[in-house]
């Protein structure tokens, strides 16, 4: 199986953090933190702290989770998204956010796996939890991003929408330019 890839691979970075060797695709590939070769093998998982919504410029395992979503890494955002949900504690408002974008992330992967049923659902429960926090949530357009997941899961020939964020003073490249990039994957 081919791995999905960013439609534009000089799409702004949020941090400095480097991508693991390979994109993981469960059934595809040595699993990342289990098999000896894997890309995290030996490596904690990551320890997401307290992160109060208002200081999300501030966290560069947030920004790198971002990047790892919108560089098409969406079983790695998973995780990086997880250790956030835990610690944040998983039915509070941040919880959801959290959450929802796991679930989003979730189906990306299962979509490029060809489970497009299993996407759908996920990408259904993803939107009824970004839709219940605040516009702007944590640097989200989450409107914009929202109508986007609800195109990308009506139509299988959407590519999956990135994740915008509001300018931050982190950003290598600049502010962050408008318009709307998705990954190149299946469906």
């Amino acid at each position: 199986m081919i791995e999905p890839t960013p439609s534009d691979p000089n799409w702004p970075r949020y941090s400095a953090h480097p991508f693991p060797r390979y994109r993981f695709l469960p059934g595809h590939g040595p699993h990342p933190r289990r098999d000896p070769n894997g890309h995290s093998h030996g490596i904690p998982e990551p320890q997401a702290p307290l992160l109060p919504p208002e200081q999300w410029k501030d966290s560069d395992l947030y920004l790198y989770g971002i990047d790892l979503y919108n560089f098409c890494y969406w079983w790695e955002c998973h995780e990086v998204f997880e250790s956030f949900w835990k610690a944040v504690g998983r039915t509070t408002e941040q919880g959801r956010f959290f959450q929802g974008l796991i679930q989003v992330a979730a189906a990306h992967l299962k979509r490029h796996l060809g489970q497009t049923e299993s996407a759908w659902r996920l990408a259904q429960r993803g939107q009824e939890k970004l839709s219940t926090t605040p516009q702007g949530y944590m640097g989200l357009d989450t409107q914009n991003f929202l109508g986007d997941v609800r195109r990308w899961s009506k139509d299988l020939g959407q590519r999956p929408p990135l994740i915008h964020l509001a300018t931050t003073s982190q950003h290598q490249d600049g502010p962050i330019q408008s318009g709307v990039r998705r990954c190149t994957a299946r469906g």
